[in-house]
């Protein structure tokens, strides 16, 4: 047996073996040997400072059905991370590279994030629909979930701005359908982005975009940065202006548009603003029914998930500069290890990580 044979096969058990664990279907995973990663693109030579050279996409765990919100957790070198249609957290830890369920049970989790305590703060996509916190002691503390006295529709991405406001995004994901939670009617009369402040009020901080998902703060606070799911024409990414006090949002600037079939969902700024965002094929297909052989017509999709798949960089200008291709849709990420400087990918089925020469900004 020759020498990638052998890994595609100790690959399968080993994975196989996680997703056991995890009780779901996993997906073996064959990593580059050689230098550098050809699945990491420089798209602008501005993005070759942040590749190392001698660094390779890795997997970490898989047996998920959609991996969402990862979290990191410095003081235990772990990370958090939701399983949606499997209703359940999932925690990876880098000491030991164990991948496994860290709680059933979790009221359709999506977004996860830490507070400056290092307390879990988790977006329950559905069923509850609400942003709760984990205290040290395990019990659960309810930040929000409804507004002027309605119920909220799905919250589903969760950040936590240095004066300890909690920021996320409420769209109708958890609801419209049976596979990320329960059906149900939404009562708010749009999809906004909310603040908590340290006082526990709610305000509705943006009111006039569809379905806002991932979001991100600039590292100096001064930018809130929000995905839309449904622009016009494409899907895009929206900055806004923090106001001095830290409550209110201004300037609503369209920084980057996703041209054509592409998607974002999560994201996350490193120390030089550059934003990074999962990034993937949107679905979208030709209004034109294509012949497909057997007496059958069908709408072809517009794009090829297996060119799209993985993580897009923008630098603050919102120009590409950077293309990271894994082999699913990259929903969400985020920076951890002991500096910072590595990349967590929650994309589709598995967890994925690469080693760069950017850091988180917070």
């Amino acid at each position: 047996m020759n020498r990638r044979k052998l890994l595609k096969t100790f690959s399968a058990t080993a994975l196989g073996a996680w997703g056991a664990a995890a009780g779901a279907q996993s997906f073996g995973f064959v990593p580059q040997q050689r230098y550098p990663d050809p699945s990491v693109f420089i798209l602008d030579p501005s993005f070759a400072k942040y590749r190392i050279y001698s660094s390779t996409v890795e997997q970490l765990g898989t047996g998920m059905r959609w991996a969402e919100g990862p979290a990191y957790f410095p003081e235990t070198g772990t990370l958090i991370l939701s399983d949606i249609p499997n209703n359940r957290l999932m925690k990876y830890e880098e000491k030991t590279g164990r991948f496994s369920v860290h709680k059933e049970n979790a009221n359709y989790a999506n977004g996860n994030a830490r507070d400056r305590q290092g307390r879990l703060i988790t977006c329950e996509h559905s069923v509850t629909r609400r942003v709760v916190r984990t205290e040290r002691d395990g019990s659960t503390t309810v930040l929000a979930d409804s507004y002027q006295g309605k119920r909220l529709n799905a919250p589903n991405d969760v950040v936590v701005k240095s004066d300890d406001s909690i920021w996320f995004t409420d769209p109708l994901f958890g609801i419209n359908g049976e596979w990320e939670g329960a059906r149900a009617t939404p009562e708010q009369a749009g999809t906004y982005v909310y603040r908590i402040g340290r006082d526990g009020q709610i305000s509705a901080v943006v009111t006039d975009l569809v379905n806002p998902n991932g979001l991100a703060f600039s590292p100096d606070e001064k930018k809130l940065y929000v995905v839309e799911w449904k622009g016009n024409p494409n899907r895009g990414v929206w900055s806004f202006d923090v106001s001095a006090d830290g409550t209110s949002l201004s300037n609503k600037t369209r920084l980057i548009d996703a041209d054509g079939p592409g998607a974002f969902d999560g994201l996350r700024v490193d120390r030089d603003g550059n934003l990074w965002c999962g990034w993937g094929f949107s679905g979208a297909f030709s209004p034109e029914a294509s012949d497909i052989g057997g007496g059958m017509r069908a709408h072809l999709p517009l794009g090829k998930s297996e060119e799209m798949d993985g993580v897009k960089v923008f630098n603050p200008q919102g120009k590409p500069i950077g293309f990271i291709r894994l082999p699913e849709r990259c929903a969400n990420l985020e920076f951890g290890g002991p500096k910072r400087n590595r990349l967590y990918m929650a994309s589709s089925h598995s967890l994925y990580a690469l080693y760069v020469e950017a850091h988180g900004a917070a």
